[in-house]
């Protein structure tokens, strides 16, 4: 099945009005009032749509425009906001939420040469092959687009719009000597912060900018600088589109971007897109570079100057008409090749990658079997991802959603939506923890604008946008409070003299700034000496930070070249030479626990994510190597009955009881039981487990997974060596003792009196053992100390251990308390014994077998109705064991 458009006279007449429209390409640099005409132009029409490459500069020209018609008459679309009055005729909408399907009188398209963008350049493509005004189109961009545009819409007429002011290159600069109205342009959140760590200690402060903030956050970030509270502003390249400045200069501190594959460095274009944010309107701006970078070359200083780069001679595409008859077709058909030479087959995209993953999984293939179905996965794919994490995190997020989708009648349980949201209504946190919540909830606020998937979407909607605002607000005061600070900036000045503030790190760790002590760094955290803390503290802390800017990197490297022997676990983190650098936190299962990485302010993303997975290398090795018994069950081949049993072991690592497993141990084939047998598996009569994990190392790594599985601290383990020992003092959840004595080896037996009592699960066999064949030789079976020693117990604990074996309290022929097992027939006196010993024998004759008093037939031994009785005696599972079973 594909997506074809309706087929309807009205339809066909607007395509014909669209194609006899008029297209009008408008290009130029920037600062060359594009956007200011297409919506001057707009307004003259009765109707319009613009669409722009940012949510900030939608939202920024719906207000503008909503000043000039009224809120009742302009709507804005994008993923996350969609403000839509019943009778709106102008739209103001990101490029990828435009209703291209609406027909208006003037439909226009901003940064047009984004159709190049190996990411989202699809996107901008389609609109320029299809997007049309009934009266006008109007496509605005760089001159870089004209070559391409004059190939694929041959109709389009030109207009040349040359920039306001002159551009000018200036050359390196010390960060100390940038004039006011500065921007320093970096492109790594680390090399930001350190850049206004020490702009705020030499200006007193600085506004920040970065492509993870949310709108909310970097407007209030660029009103800090607009109103001139600071004079300085440092970011990534977010502000090279979509932030109209007050900006003299632009100096770039590096010329080299990680671009999501790699790093690599600016092209001519993204230079000069960033440096002509410099010099608005008829103000002239200038450019240049810091001076750890040096200079630019001249013909990329003569390229940005001139506004002459090379013109673009291919854009990105992708296949728009799509197949929905099964997942595995839906993929083919995104990776058609183009229709033309001018046309590039666009990279994977986010929501290509995410089919691709989803397609994989047995459950969502199960259900994604109709075009409906189909349709609906691909939907759920382009659910955006903004905290970019390059993990599988977003991909289980979407599974769910699609899941949960497809078994409620395409509606999201609003419980579990509230449960999502509640996880992120919280504003506590460092400002990396702050920015990944932060893309998290605007996750969040794309679903909930899916008015389709919510039955209270309006709720949704309002509530997702309130814990933003709140998320955006809080960012936005630990942004002010790190890197604006005047008081702080006039002690630099009293304290620098003629010269910059000298920090170090000494190889035990500590932090030194002028040849004083104001701190430690441990692992990948600075500590700040508290008798250092106070208002003279600060300029030192701010130097203390860049001394640390090249020690951070120095760490990580040393991290990642050490061997195992430097990594430990303490408590539930990864220790690096003795300090923890990471959490562990509940995994997939119980021996694949996640690794997070404890967060730092002196760590960007790419720097996380190398110590999170040389940190998840060690844990894994470190699991296997420990606990190889568990994963030598995992890899053995046996029956499913063999197999669910072996799952249940692994993930209670290494220990079950016995009755709540009989059925499916009844179903174990001789191959089962011979393979189980060699891995030492003991089918015990009231355990089954695994001797091999006993050692002390195996126990505290067993305990310690559990502990991390269920989200507590790890209970104290008793003494090496232990038999039996009460769960009182582990002040564990009544809930979780069970689980808890499994996954270290014991088993929970209650007492009558008095705590819990936890047990080896070997010892308990020994004793089940050992009291099976006292009653045997006896029959009945007493207090003996051999019992008492052998569980290491007093006579109350035995007692309690014995019941939990199936035993209970009697008294023999002479009246003496004893235990027999449940259901066991009592022991006849003496007499009784010796008064039909006589008959019996009598009864018996020559062959021995006792014969009926009336008839003289012999009497059948009652062996089918004891094996009854018995058949489910933990005695008669060591019969089996000893005899081979069945």
């Amino acid at each position: 099945m594909r997506r074809k458009s309706p087929d309807s006279q009205g339809m066909s007449l607007l395509a014909q009005a669209r194609e006899k429209a008029k297209i009008t390409a408008v290009l130029g640099p920037t600062n060359t009032g594009k956007t200011y005409l297409a919506i001057d132009r707009m307004l003259g029409h009765p109707s319009g749509m613009i669409g722009f490459p940012l949510r900030l500069l939608a939202r920024e020209n719906y207000d503008r425009i909503v000043q000039i018609k009224g809120a009742a008459k302009v709507a804005l679309v994008t993923g996350e906001e969609k403000i839509v009055p019943p009778g709106a005729r102008y739209f103001c909408c990101t490029v990828e939420s435009m209703p291209v399907d609406r027909p208006v009188s003037f439909l226009a398209v901003d940064e047009i040469q984004l159709c190049a963008d190996p990411e989202r350049g699809h996107v901008f493509t389609d609109r320029l092959l299809h997007a049309r005004g009934l009266a006008e189109t109007m496509f605005l961009g760089a001159e870089t687009i004209r070559p391409v545009l004059q190939a694929l819409v041959p109709e389009a007429e030109y207009i040349g719009r040359p920039r306001f002011s002159t551009l000018t290159y200036t050359g390196p600069q010390k960060l100390t000597r940038l004039p006011p109205r500065s921007a320093v342009v970096a492109f790594s959140a680390s090399e930001v912060y350190a850049t206004a760590e020490l702009i705020r200690r030499q200006r007193g402060g600085t506004a920040v900018v970065l492509g993870a903030l949310s709108p909310r956050t970097r407007n209030a970030q660029v009103e800090l600088f607009e109103s001139g509270e600071v004079d300085y502003l440092v970011a990534t390249d977010a502000i090279g589109m979509g932030l109209n400045l007050n900006l003299d200069h632009v100096a770039f501190a590096k010329l080299r971007k990680f671009d999501g594959r790699g790093q690599r460095r600016l092209t001519a274009p993204e230079v000069g897109q960033i440096a002509g944010r410099a010099g608005r309107h008829m103000n002239d701006g200038t450019f240049g570079t810091t001076t750890e970078i040096g200079p630019l070359p001249d013909s990329l200083v003569e390229a940005v100057e001139s506004h002459s780069f090379d013109p673009l001679a291919f854009v990105s595409w992708r296949n728009v008409d799509l197949d929905f008859s099964d997942p595995l077709a839906l993929l083919k058909s995104l990776d058609r090749k183009p229709p033309r030479r001018e046309l590039l087959l666009a990279q994977e995209a986010d929501d290509q990658i995410a089919l691709a993953t989803l397609a994989r999984q047995p459950e969502i293939a199960a259900l994604a079997t109709t075009p409906e179905a189909v349709a609906l996965l691909w939907e759920v794919c382009q659910v955006p991802d903004f905290r970019k994490i390059l993990s599988d995190h977003h991909a289980q997020l979407l599974a769910q959603i699609y899941l949960k989708l497809m078994g409620n009648e395409k509606r999201l349980p609003e419980a579990w939506v509230g449960a999502q949201l509640q996880r992120l209504e919280r504003s506590d946190g460092d400002i990396d923890q702050l920015i990944a919540r932060l893309a998290h909830i605007r996750t969040w606020t794309y679903i909930t604008h899916r008015g389709d998937w919510l039955d209270d979407s309006d709720h949704w909607q309002a509530r997702a946008r309130a814990i933003e605002d709140s998320l955006s607000d809080a960012l936005h005061e630990r942004l002010t409070q790190r890197f604006v600070d005047r008081r702080a900036a006039f002690l630099v000045r009293r304290l620098r003299g003629d010269s910059d503030l000298i920090g170090a790190v000494r190889k035990n760790g500590e932090v030194v700034v002028e040849g004083e002590f104001v701190g430690r760094i441990a692992g990948f955290r600075f500590e700040l000496d508290e008798e250092a803390r106070g208002d003279d503290a600060r300029p030192l802390l701010a130097a203390a930070r860049r001394a640390l800017t090249g020690e951070i990197p120095r760490r990580i490297k040393q991290l990642e070249q050490d061997n195992d022997g430097a990594f430990a676990l303490v408590d539930n983190a990864i220790a690096w030479r003795g300090t923890p650098v990471a959490r562990i936190l509940a995994g997939d299962t119980v021996l694949t626990p996640r690794v997070e990485v404890l967060s730092s302010d002196f760590l960007d993303g790419p720097a996380r994510e190398r110590l999170r997975k040389r940190c998840t290398a060690w844990l894994t090795r470190h699991i296997r190597a420990t606990l190889k018994p568990l994963f030598e069950a995992k890899a053995v081949e046996l029956s499913p009955p063999g197999r669910g049993l072996l799952f249940q072991l692994v993930e209670a690592l290494g220990t079950l009881p016995r009755r709540p497993l009989a059925s499916q141990i009844a179903l174990l084939t001789k191959a089962d039981r011979k393979a189980l047998a060699g891995l030492g598996l003991r089918l015990g009569a009231a355990s089954l487990f695994l001797p091999r994990l006993q050692h002390p190392r195996m126990l505290a790594l067993r305990a310690r997974l559990w502990a991390i599985r269920e989200g507590l601290e790890v209970p104290a383990l008793p003494p090496s060596g232990t038999k039996t020992f009460e769960l009182k003092d582990l002040a564990l959840p009544k809930a979780l003792e069970d689980s808890f004595c499994c996954a270290i080896g014991f088993r929970r037996v209650t007492r009558k009196a008095g705590p819990p009592l936890a047990v080896r699960a070997d010892v308990l066999e020994r004793l089940a053992r050992d009291a099976y064949k006292a009653a045997a030789e006896s029959g009945a079976l007493t207090l003996s100390p051999e019992l008492c020693k052998l569980a290491d117990c007093g006579e109350e604990d035995l007692a309690a251990l014995l019941f939990a074996l199936g035993y209970r309290r009697r008294k023999d022929a002479d009246g003496n308390p004893c235990f027999a097992r449940k259901g066991a027939r009592q022991t006849p006196a003496a007499g009784e014994q010796e008064s039909e010993a006589p008959q019996a024998k009598k009864a018996a004759g020559k062959s021995g077998r006792p014969k009926s008093k009336r008839s003289g037939v012999r009497k059948k031994p009652r062996r089918k109705e004891e094996a009854e009785r018995y058949a489910d005696s933990p005695f008669a599972v060591l019969r089996d064991l000893a005899t081979g079973g069945e």
